[in-house]
């Protein structure tokens, strides 16, 4: 499913923001540590993210660079892509329904090294490996038909200036005494971002399907 870049580079964009925005280990760790650190210690966990998911994307697009244009490789990649982005709006969409107000501080990281934390949170995050083995997995193979490892510089810069983006301002955020979490208005954004991740599953998961029965 080829796409020009600018809508390729919105997906990448809506995507992202569906995931990344969503809670998990790592933003709350990085809430903890900038109540003390403010800005400067969501950057350095930026940082940290980034030293293990880069590495992940380069080994995941070399992987997958020799075989992209095989059907079944797009067939598969397709459809395990977009029903992981169905499940994962769904259970976005359930947990910002069910879930309680989180308290700042829950967090007992003991280290005063961001940068590790960022990189030991992101590279023991189950829901991470899984999200850039499937829905990550379909934004690499669509780069790469693009424009090759250059369609996946241009896919990852989309992608990553978010993550700096959210850590750092959640970070300022939380040493001003500022709580995102646990927020209607924030409940209300992460089940619209959930609907948006349904909506890019059925994008990703219906075409490889169309073209494969066809």
């Amino acid at each position: 499913m080829r796409v020009d870049l600018v809508t390729f580079i919105a997906t990448v964009v809506v995507v992202t923001a569906s995931g990344a925005l969503a809670p998990g280990p790592l933003f709350f760790t990085n809430i903890t540590h900038g109540v003390k650190s403010g800005a400067k210690g969501g950057l350095a966990f930026s940082a940290g993210h980034t030293i293990f998911e880069l590495s992940l994307v380069l080994v995941l697009a070399f992987t997958v660079q020799t075989v992209v244009d095989e059907p079944w490789i797009k067939l598969v990649v397709g459809v395990v892509g977009g029903a992981a982005l169905l499940v994962f709006g769904i259970l976005q969409i359930r947990e910002a329904i069910i879930s309680k107000p989180a308290v700042q501080g829950e967090s007992k990281a003991q280290s005063r090294n961001a940068l590790l934390l960022g990189t030991l949170f992101t590279a023991l995050n189950p829901y991470f490996i899984i999200w850039w083995l499937t829905a990550g997995l379909t934004l690499i193979v669509n780069a790469l038909e693009l424009a090759s490892l250059a369609g996946v510089a241009i896919m990852y810069i989309s992608h990553v200036w978010m993550d700096y983006a959210w850590l750092t301002g959640t970070a300022y955020l939380a040493k001003k005494g500022t709580s995102l979490v646990g927020s209607q208005g924030y409940r209300i954004l992460m089940i619209i971002f959930g609907i948006i991740l349904i909506f890019f599953g059925l994008y990703f998961l219906v075409p490889p399907l169309l073209t494969f029965s066809a």
